[in-house]
């Protein structure tokens, strides 16, 4: 299984843009967590070109608890956020058949450091221009892209 986790994304704009990458990349669920915008919402079907009408997904209010509960069903846990422990996303190593959660951060904040030492492992993408970061639909596409080229090899 994969699965995308959305915890408190304020973009429509962007939750739509995941549910539609998140189709193109084969993700099995997505976990829509705190104020993420849930569907139906014009702005999110406007993005998601009905992905959001196929795609399974589910709502959550705390973070801490869905992660602790896809841990306990054996989910690898992969954060995405630059930060001290974090590595190259291309150096991600992956068993295959393995449950794989991946958790955006949101866009201010990214993922915060207490979910991040939740995480089993957090990667990072280099960045070449100026700016640090991606936008967060951009950053999950690519992580989701990653993710299942690699659990396909």
């Amino acid at each position: 299984m994969f699965y995308l986790i959305l915890p408190d994304i304020r973009s429509c704009h962007n939750v739509g843009a995941m549910f539609r990458t998140a189709d193109a990349c084969g993700v099995d669920r997505l976990c829509l967590v705190g104020y993420t915008a849930t569907p139906p919402k014009p702005q999110i079907d406007k993005v998601a070109l009905g992905a959001e009408t196929w795609i399974p997904w589910e709502h959550k209010k705390n973070l801490k608890i869905l992660i602790t509960t896809l841990k306990k069903k054996g989910f690898f846990i992969v954060g995405l956020e630059k930060n001290e422990r974090s590595i190259d996303i291309s150096e991600l190593s992956l068993e295959k058949q393995r449950n794989i959660a991946l958790i955006v951060g949101n866009e201010v904040d990214g993922v915060e450091p207490e979910i991040s030492k939740l995480c089993d492992v957090v990667v990072h993408i280099p960045m070449y221009g100026k700016k640090e970061s991606l936008n967060v639909s951009v950053a999950a596409g690519i992580g989701m892209y990653v993710i299942k080229s690699k659990l396909l090899d």
